[in-house]
């Protein structure tokens, strides 16, 4: 699986290619739809599949003071991209020269400049200046082109926003079920202040970064090690109401390991919403109510199957 930048020219053997051209942030069922529609279609005509996505976000360019808001990062997304059976990934770099291309212009840098054969996409898939182009304009400018209809549940188009909706709310169920998998979070182990270990819960800090903001509290977790080994566990997701300063993390406890994990990369799942965050007014509190969290936790990972 091959990584390419707009700013770069595409090699050779990736030209004449089908390209997923969308957004696809947290790659759900719908944006699923439209990556394995291209894929099909690129092996029916013995062509390279390529799934294109933008970096940043349009609405971190036109709305900068937006709160964070991604479902993955660029590496989750090629990694999503290559197990679906992309060949390639495309980052466009979103600058505002990009979004002042007339859609004329955007189709012959496909085209022209890319080699791209032919787009698949969303039927809502907008593109250029002013969100001018649609799938009908990239047709009328040469470009093979097909729209693939929304992918609907009982309550709707399934889309980035009700899952963000969910996340927020704790609804980690609704989440997994529209995303088909759990909602991750991917981040270096960095050092801490360390009261976890000394009330005997050891935990594994990690930087929330770019992500979407789930609700702050408890969660039963799966941590996901560079190794491959899969560990249950319970983390704390918000600010620590009960230690000063507020520091806003995700601190898992993974049961029964003992390893180091500092400076290594992991992913956590976020499976199953507890409960929300409190504040002590002892250790004594606080670890009788961390000790119960974790026997929660045990029970429902022990009934939920490990989706990667």
């Amino acid at each position: 699986m091959e990584r390419l930048t707009s700013s770069a020219p595409v090699p050779p053997h990736l030209r004449g290619g089908i390209m997923a051209l969308g957004n696809f942030d947290g790659f759900h069922a719908g944006h699923q739809a439209v990556v394995g529609r291209a894929i099909a279609c690129a092996r029916a005509e013995g062509r390279p599949a390529i799934v294109a996505t933008f970096d940043p976000h349009p609405m971190r360019l036109f709305r900068p003071d937006t709160p964070a808001f991604r479902l993955t990062t660029l590496d989750q997304r090629q990694a999503l991209f290559a197990r679906a059976g992309a060949d390639a990934m495309l980052v466009f770099a979103f600058t505002r020269e990009l979004a002042a291309l007339d859609p004329a212009a955007f189709v012959r840098l496909l085209g022209e400049e890319m080699g791209v054969a032919g787009v698949v996409t969303g039927e809502d898939f907008t593109f250029g200046k002013d969100r001018g182009g649609t799938v009908a304009t990239l047709r009328d400018l040469g470009m093979s082109a097909e729209a693939v209809p929304p992918v609907l549940d009982g309550e709707g188009v399934i889309s980035s926003s009700r899952i963000r909706a969910a996340l927020k709310a704790g609804d980690c169920v609704t989440a997994t079920r529209l995303l088909t998998r759990p909602f991750a979070i991917e981040g270096m182990v960095q050092h801490g202040d360390k009261l976890g270990r000394t009330i005997g819960y050891p935990t594994a800090n990690i930087d929330l970064g770019p992500y979407l903001r789930p609700a702050y509290g408890i969660y039963a977790v799966r941590g996901l090690l560079p190794d491959g080994r899969v560990l249950d566990g319970a983390a704390n997701l918000g600010i620590r109401p009960s230690f000063d300063p507020p520091k806003e993390l995700l601190e898992p406890y993974f049961f029964d390991f003992a390893e180091s994990l500092y400076d290594q990369r992991i992913v956590v799942q976020l499976i199953h919403y507890l409960r929300a965050e409190a504040k002590y007014d002892s250790l004594d509190a606080l670890t009788a109510q961390i000790a119960k969290d974790c026997d929660d936790a045990r029970q429902i990972l022990a009934g939920t199957p490990h989706v990667a």
